[in-house]
Parts: structure tokens; C-alpha cells; sequence
């Protein structure tokens, strides 16, 4: 199976919100390895690696994000896989 990646950038209320160890819970749910990190500017970041169909629905998840976040606006890029394994939080 090929692995594709992508790079995130979520805006709106990201922060403070336990976005970060949501999104761990959701991709190791879905098989997907990356990371996560809040933003100095209040954006949160991401690096989504994985199986096609598994990296997708994660991006799903993430424009929802969890129950005290709300998502203005995601922008999506491509990038290229950094071979992980996990999916952590990183500073």
C-alpha cells in the first residue's frame, strides 16, 4: 500500500480545547503516524502520514475536531513521509 502524508494547519478555537491528545486517540485509530503541535499565532499544525483512505478520514475528523473546538479553516498540503511510526504531540 502507498503511503502519502499531508501537512495541516487548523484555525479557530485549536487551543486549550485537548485538541492534541484527541487527535493521537484518532490516529492511532485510524493507523495513521505524525504529529501535532500548537502554533505561537493559536493555529495548531500537523504532519498525517498513512494509508490514503486512513489519512483522509483523519483530515475528516480533524475538521470537526473534538467537542470544545470549533474549526474555522483548514489548509492542506502535501508532504513528504518522514517514515514514522507513532503519532505524538510535538513541541
Amino acid at each position: 500500500m502507498a503511503v502519502i502524508a499531508r501537512k495541516l494547519r487548523l484555525f479557530g478555537r485549536v487551543q486549550g480545547v485537548f485538541f492534541r491528545q484527541w487527535a493521537i486517540a484518532q490516529a492511532r485509530s485510524l493507523g495513521v503516524a505524525g504529529w501535532v503541535r500548537n502554533r505561537s499565532d493559536g493555529s495548531l499544525e500537523a504532519h498525517l502520514e498513512g494509508e490514503e483512505a486512513a489519512v483522509e478520514q483523519m483530515i475528516e475528523r480533524m475538521r470537526r475536531g473534538p467537542e470544545r473546538a470549533h474549526v474555522d479553516d483548514v489548509m492542506i498540503e502535501p508532504a513528504a513521509p518522514e517514515d514514522l511510526k507513532d503519532f505524538t504531540v510535538k513541541l
